[in-house]
């Protein structure tokens, strides 16, 4: 692996740079080239894929995040402790857990 670090730019500078005529430092061809067990290899030795190497992904889906509506709600003190000690992102965390209910619940009804 790469030690260069990330490089972060917007859409507009990406447009920018692209009309400039620079392209991508990729490898694409190297991409292109790899075999599914030569990226499994590459992410049983990436540290920071260690936790997710082994998690069933036959059942993730595609979220696209649609308008929140701020409200007002009431909940029991060990339940927002334990979502706010799995760190930053909580709200969003018991949001899933509320649609998934959701989705559970209307599938059952079918």
């Amino acid at each position: 692996m790469s030690t260069n670090s990330t490089t972060r730019m917007t859409l507009d500078e990406l447009r920018a740079k692209r009309a400039r005529g620079e392209k991508s430092a990729t490898d694409w061809a190297r991409v292109d080239a790899l075999t599914d067990a030569d990226i499994e290899r590459a992410m049983r030795d990436d540290p920071d894929w260690a936790e997710w190497i082994d998690v069933d992904w036959s059942k993730a889906e595609v979220v696209v995040p649609t308008t929140k509506k701020s409200i007002s709600i009431r909940l029991d003190e060990d339940v927002i402790d334990f979502f706010k000690a799995t760190g930053k992102g909580y709200q969003t965390r018991m949001n899933a857990i509320l649609r998934h209910y959701v989705r559970e619940q209307q599938s059952n009804k079918s």
